[in-house]
């Protein structure tokens, strides 16, 4: 299997064509930044089967068939794993779908990116039309927010996935005359969070952008 380019070749923007044996595949993204993506993480998955395959093929003379007892075993001590990753593959799905609905990409460095950018707190938290701020435990994580009435909950109140929103400060439009104050909108979906100091809100702002602005 192999990837390539295929924008001059094809005359098609944005495309991508993956060769197999006997077929081929042409695919077109959104942008050149989304055909990037798709296009490096793509390539690494082709890179990373054929490096594994090698090894079987040079490791195949060595191994030995499990017995019963191996396997029991094997299923013991991962059992832990197992749930684990049976838990990231649920986060995966729902990044899955939040990119299918909103028409955009994530790719593996965004994910990497995101695992080093979790945070939690409290927040107060006012809806564009609402004018009471409510106080919230907000943990973020996996390019998402969940609400919390307080840090002692075992289950989020409501979640906000961040992919395609926009991070900035308020406007003299919102009338939001308040410090710390950071303003998420996608399309006519708009939010405003106050942190509790300077400190807090640049690091909100920090991670969120994460989130928010995938390269």
């Amino acid at each position: 299997m192999m990837i390539e380019d295929s924008d001059e070749r094809i005359k098609i923007p944005n495309s991508i064509t993956i060769y197999t044996t006997n077929r081929s595949l042409l695919l077109a993204a959104s942008s050149e930044i989304e055909k990037d993506k798709w296009f490096n993480d793509l390539k690494f998955a082709i890179e990373k089967v054929k490096a594994l395959d090698d090894e079987k093929q040079q490791n195949s003379s060595t191994l030995k068939s499990n017995t019963s007892s191996e396997n029991l075993d094997h299923i013991v001590v991962d059992e832990n794993n197992i749930i684990e990753r049976s838990c990231i593959q649920h986060r995966a799905n729902t990044t899955m779908h939040v990119c299918w609905h909103r028409n955009l990409s994530v790719c593996m460095n965004d994910h990497k990116y995101s695992i080093k950018n979790q945070l939690s707190g409290y927040l107060l938290r006012k809806f564009k039309n609402s004018n009471g701020w409510q106080k919230l435990w907000v943990i973020f994580t996996n390019f998402c927010l969940f609400f919390y009435k307080t840090y002692q909950d075992d289950f989020p109140l409501a979640s906000l996935p961040l992919l395609g929103y926009s991070v900035s400060l308020p406007s003299e439009n919102d009338g939001i005359n308040k410090e710390y104050v950071f303003k998420l909108q996608f399309k006519n979906h708009v939010y405003f969070f106050r942190a509790e100091s300077q400190y807090a809100f640049d690091r909100w702002r920090e991670v969120i952008s994460s989130a928010t602005n995938q390269s």
